[in-house]
């Protein structure tokens, strides 16, 4: 089972944000809640991660989040802002906030911040095994419930993916198999990541870290047994995918046996 590390990572570098969180719901009183989670509270932070905040607030998430940019905006010398569309959350809005030039550059830590604004729902939990426990910068009312999510929606979800996985094993390696033989070689390359690299790693999640089961090819090193994130990367694509694309698909098999018994 993932376990989370304790909070020893180093965060100074984004000292001056971690302050202006901490004051911000004088200003803006509708925050309710503001925690920092992401890598900073589930293992992997490097000089490179960015800074992953989540805010709860009261009323529309919209006009608090105006407001928190509007005052970043002022506080901060921000270079880019990527904002996702207000569709990409029913309650909420996200953006990523670049606090340097050229964010791509790793010649020097990076300083970049994902902050999300949701509308305070009835109860607020989260569920430390699969994000880890938050650093809570704000929750004067203890609003906030470290609790698990429905362990039967969970399992539901596994399930399904288990069972779409084995009834989808043939097809997808007619699929991956039809683009190669036929020279397609970027169909080939996406269709190897969509049907055979993908549900396998959603197995292996599902075998070592079935809270996490849904998060995808992130978090790998940290969320799988030693030398595993290692075995996937050696299945991405190369010029002998169809080796690659069989070794996958025959991976899948043997977790598929193990996970349908």
């Amino acid at each position: 089972m993932h376990e989370h590390p304790p909070h020893d990572a180093d965060l100074s570098r984004y000292d001056d944000w971690l302050a202006f969180l901490r004051a911000l719901p004088r200003e803006v009183p509708s925050l309710r809640v503001v925690v920092v989670n992401g890598s900073a509270v589930t293992g992997g932070w490097d000089e490179h991660s960015d800074l992953d905040v989540e805010a709860w607030c009261d009323g529309p998430a919209q006009e608090t989040y105006d407001a928190v940019l509007a005052r970043a905006r002022d506080r901060f010398d921000v270079d880019h802002l990527w904002e996702l569309p207000p569709t990409t959350w029913p309650a909420g809005r996200q953006c990523f906030v670049h606090l340097q030039h050229g964010a791509a550059d790793l010649s020097r830590p990076t300083r970049l911040v994902d902050l999300v604004v949701f509308e305070l729902p009835e109860r607020l939990g989260i569920d430390t095994r699969r994000h880890g426990t938050p650093i809570v910068l704000h929750d004067p009312d203890g609003v906030l419930h470290l609790e698990h999510d429905d362990e039967t929606e969970l399992e539901a979800a596994r399930r399904q993916a288990v069972e779409q996985t084995a009834a989808r094993r043939q097809t997808g390696a007619w699929l991956v198999a039809r683009a190669l033989a036929r020279g397609d070689l970027a169909e080939a390359t996406s269709l190897h990541l969509r049907f055979a690299v993908e549900p396998l790693v959603r197995l292996l999640r599902i075998r070592h870290c079935p809270a996490r089961h849904d998060f995808g090819l992130r978090y790998l090193r940290t969320d799988l047994p030693p030398g595993m994130a290692e075995r996937v990367e050696a299945l991405l694509p190369a010029p002998d995918l169809e080796d690659r694309a069989r070794a996958a698909f025959a991976w899948q098999d043997e977790l598929l046996e193990e996970l349908s018994g």
